[in-house]
């Protein structure tokens, strides 16, 4: 039977012959009228905060260091700590700036606009505030698990943030941290008998494997003099809890066991330590009511300690009355069959899916074939539910996808731009939970990775990030960057709302209909009981065109400039302009 396509009623005529795609011309609409017409929607248009699922939310990740700064009488810390106090210092990338929890909540309106349902903060526990020459803004250097850094505020601050939050319909997640503390424990062998020195300031620690610890060898650890009792709770100053193996490779044995860039590495193989961490995180969750953990370094962890830790804490958060919190673990790997382990075997509800920010890298920076999309996707039954993996384009350690788009110096700053909103628009409509990286919607490219990914959207004192042009603006990072009107954000905001209207294309059952032995088409379907989508997207430069054999008859509700489906006899052709992406929905 030959397949009757509709079309989009565009809002913006009142012709009937738009109505299907043959036997009249068809209404030409411009993306920009097209995107106009849809309607916002925030958080507050939601369902409440406690009833939504994992799949509803759109997560934004921020560094509060280099949000805003709501209260400069905090920049340094605390000078009664003096652990914690200093490393304020806004023109160097690798110190603190100044952001804070303050900032953060004041600047809520403009998360809601933007239509984000999660804020993702990266660690704000107390941490050591200097180590070598780079300061502890990002947060991973804990040395106090009961309270919040000085330098982002205190207590009540998070309180008073997760409640606003809260008001406005959007949850708040922490990221944590088992694998390791701040690093505090030294060996005399690297270190010095005072233990003055520090790996990552070039003394180096070899890692010392099992078993030659069986045979007799081994570091000897030291705590420089008045550190013996840095660490909150007590128990975490005792050498005992750890490995004290020496440095990481990140391979084999010593991915488990060894001290992730000098850091103490807890041995979490430990009883103790399971049901001390375990009680650490119980009382975080009692004292703040966060909606859920992302939880770093996860595969650096033996699998044993999550079968406990994972249920234990979802146990306590449903005592507490948070229904629906949630936990996703960072497992760097680009592996579905390493990823999805630790959703099965280690009982995490789900990951960050850098098996899918691979395939993007590969498909829209190296531009790769579009097959590489079905060889990942047949991948998705190994996973508890890979609706619930954490899709995502760039982040904090890798860098943005802008960066890792600029440094090919072949993108003119429009090509970037483009290949960066489908990229983000993947993120959004393949299946799993959308992350935006904090500045993103803003422009920001960055010049490396780490902490050159990590610019200010407050005013930068950095010179090199100053230095850098923004995407579609003739801003740069030492002004304010919270702009409503900046044509990324609009895109943003755009995705978000078509992400809330249509359930089914959070949550429908993802078919593979289509991909390339070239750059090119992904054609997709999504369907549930409710509904029944076409997702297409192009990854080549110039418009491409394929046949498809559909069942249904399908309407067009977002297109990219002229996105077709034209009847070819029992056929469909789909046509995509380059670098675009459509929404399709059956006609019932």
């Amino acid at each position: 039977m030959a397949l009757h396509l509709k079309t989009l009623l565009t809002l913006f005529t009142l012709s009937w012959c738009a109505a299907f795609l043959f036997g009249c011309k068809q209404e030409k609409t411009s993306v920009q009228q097209l995107q106009s017409s849809i309607t916002p929607v925030i958080a507050s248009d939601l369902m409440p905060y406690q009833q939504r699922p994992i799949e509803d939310e759109v997560f934004y990740f921020v560094l509060p260091d280099r949000f805003s700064n709501g209260d400069t009488m905090n920049d340094n810390g605390a000078n009664e700590i003096p652990i914690s106090f200093g490393g304020f210092d806004p023109s160097n990338e690798k110190y603190f700036h100044g952001g804070d929890l303050a900032g953060l909540t004041n600047k809520l309106p403009y998360l809601e606009q933007l239509g984000i349902t999660s804020i993702w903060l990266t660690p704000i526990l107390r941490n050591q505030a200097v180590q070598g020459d780079i300061a502890g803004y990002h947060g991973y250097w804990v040395l106090d698990f009961t309270e919040i850094d000085p330098h982002l505020g205190s207590n009540d601050d998070l309180k008073a943030l997760i409640n606003a939050a809260h008001k406005r319909n959007i949850k708040i997640f922490f990221d944590i941290i088992t694998n390791h503390t701040a690093d505090v424990i030294k060996y005399k062998e690297c270190h010095g008998q005072d233990g003055s020195g520090w790996s990552e300031s070039g003394e180096a620690c070899p890692y010392i494997s099992l078993a030659e610890i069986a045979q007799g060898k081994g570091y000897r650890t030291v705590i420089q003099k008045g550190n013996e009792q840095l660490k909150t709770p007590a128990w975490l100053n005792h050498p005992k809890h750890y490995h004290n193996q020496g440095d990481s490779t990140f391979s084999g044995e010593n991915s488990l066991n060894g001290d992730f860039f000098g850091l103490d590495d807890l041995n979490t193989e430990s009883q103790a330590v399971v049901e001390g961490m375990i009680d650490i995180y119980k009382h975080i969750i009692s004292e703040f009511k966060p909606d859920g953990f992302r939880i770093d370094t996860v595969k650096h962890v033996n699998i044993e300690f999550w079968q406990q830790f994972i249920p234990a804490l979802a146990d306590h958060a449903e005592t507490q009355g948070i229904e629906n919190f949630f936990m996703f673990g960072e497992v760097y790997s680009g592996n579905p069959i390493e990823l999805s382990k630790f959703t099965t075997e280690g009982t995490l509800p789900s990951v960050l899916d850098f098996g899918l920010q691979s395939v993007l890298y590969q498909t829209l920076i190296e531009q790769k074939p579009t097959a590489l999309f079905s060889t990942l996707f047949a991948q998705d039954g190994l996973y508890k539910n890979a609706n619930q993996l954490l899709n995502f384009t760039g982040n904090h350690d890798m860098g943005r996808f802008a960066y890792l788009l600029a440094k090919q110096e072949k993108f003119s700053h429009q090509e970037i731009s483009r290949r960066l909103k489908l990229a983000s628009a993947m993120t959004f409509f393949l299946r799993g939970v959308p992350v935006i990286y904090y500045g993103d919607e803003q422009g920001f490219i960055g010049t490396g990775d780490n902490h050159n990914a990590r610019q200010d959207m407050m005013p930068s004192k950095v010179a090199t990030h100053n230095a850098q042009k923004l995407l579609q603006t003739t801003a740069s990072t030492a002004q304010d960057n919270f702009d409503i009107s900046h044509p990324l954000f609009t895109y943003f905001s755009t995705l978000t709302s078509l992400y809330h209207q249509h359930k089914t294309l959070r949550v429908g059952e993802q078919e593979v209909i289509l991909t390339q032995d070239k750059a090119g088409l992904l054609v997709l379907r999504k369907q549930d009981k409710r509904d029944d989508y076409l997702i297409a997207f192009n990854t080549a430069i110039a418009e491409q065109s394929a046949l498809l054999t559909l069942d249904k008859q399908y309407q067009l509700i977002h297109p990219s400039e002229q996105a077709l489906i034209e009847t070819v006899g029992e056929q469909s052709r789909i046509s995509l302009p380059g670098l675009s992406f459509a929404l399709y929905r059956a006609i019932k």
